[in-house]
Parts: C-alpha cells; structure tokens; sequence
C-alpha cells in the first residue's frame, strides 16, 4: 500500500516561512503530552518565554508584564512559574536575594513524558471546542484555547462542566 501524499494546506499561498532561527519548543511538548501535564496556564508562559528568550534560552520579563501580557491574574502566573520550575522545564534567578523578577533560562526537555501526563478519564470528557452559540457571543483568549487543547477531546453529547467556563478561570 502506497503512503499518502501529506494533505495540502487550505492558503497554500500563504505558506509560513520562518525568516528567524527558532526551536525553543520541541514538538516532543505535544507528543509525549508535556502540554497536557503543563495545563494550559504553564503552557502559555512557557511559550510567552520561548518568544522572549535570547539565544542562550533566557528571558528577562518580570512578573507583572507577563501577567499583563498573558491576561492571566498574578496569582495564576506564579503557580504556572512553579509547575514550569517543578518539572524542570525552567530555571530562575533573581536580581538580589529579594526579588521575585530576574532571569528566566527555558532548559532541555527532561527526556521521556512526564509522570503525570497521562490524562485521567475526566480529563479526557472535558470539550475541547465551544458550541456555535459560545462561541459567537465571546472572543477566546490565547490562554482560554491551551487550556482546552490540554482538556482533551470532547465526548458527544457531553455537557461542559462549569469549571470551563471563561468567568471561572481567573481571567
């Protein structure tokens, strides 16, 4: 059996080509379901970070800016900043020894998935998208469409719980 010619792109007139080096995020984020065991605030940091990041892999934005940058409450980015320190994903180091800004280093992926990426039977009953209604009547943040895609699929028929909705998540 012959393989399948990989599908063409809906604007193939508007291919993405990189014009700068990049490689912050190895696609073994997806696959080994880093994304999944990060949730989906950790996940928008650690890409907010790959973009800021120099070519040593380090970052210098504080904490309010990224939390302003985000839209997430300061609360939420300070737990995101210690799931990504937890499982080894970033380092930090302060100006002084009182500080809570300094520099952000994005280190190698640990090799294999993490311990607890395997997703739960909830976790996987969780909608990933809206209804047609939803998402009409309210724009979705970039934080708001991670934290779905970690959710995982959706079941039919299943009703969304209210711990999804947008005013619940501290946004």
């Amino acid at each position: 059996m012959k393989p399948r010619p990989p599908p063409l792109p809906p604007r193939p007139d508007l291919w993405r080509r990189p014009r700068e080096p990049f490689g912050w995020l190895p696609g073994r984020l997806l696959h080994q379901n880093w994304l999944r065991s990060l949730g989906p605030e950790a996940a928008a940091v650690l890409l907010l970070l790959a973009l800021a990041a120099d070519a040593r892999g380090a970052s210098f934005y504080g904490r309010d800016r990224m939390a302003a940058a985000l839209g997430l409450m300061r609360r939420v980015l300070d737990q995101a900043l210690e799931r990504l320190l937890h499982l080894g994903l970033l380092a930090f180091r302060p100006w002084n020894p009182t500080s809570q800004d300094g520099v952000w280093q994005l280190l190698p992926l640990p090799p294999g998935p993490p311990d607890d990426a395997r997703p739960t039977p909830e976790a996987r009953a969780r909608p990933l998208s809206r209804s047609p209604a939803e998402s009409a009547s309210e724009p979705l943040m970039f934080a708001d469409i991670l934290r779905r895609l970690a959710a995982g699929p959706v079941r039919k028929g299943q009703p969304r719980d209210a711990s999804s909705a947008p005013e619940s998540r501290g946004f």
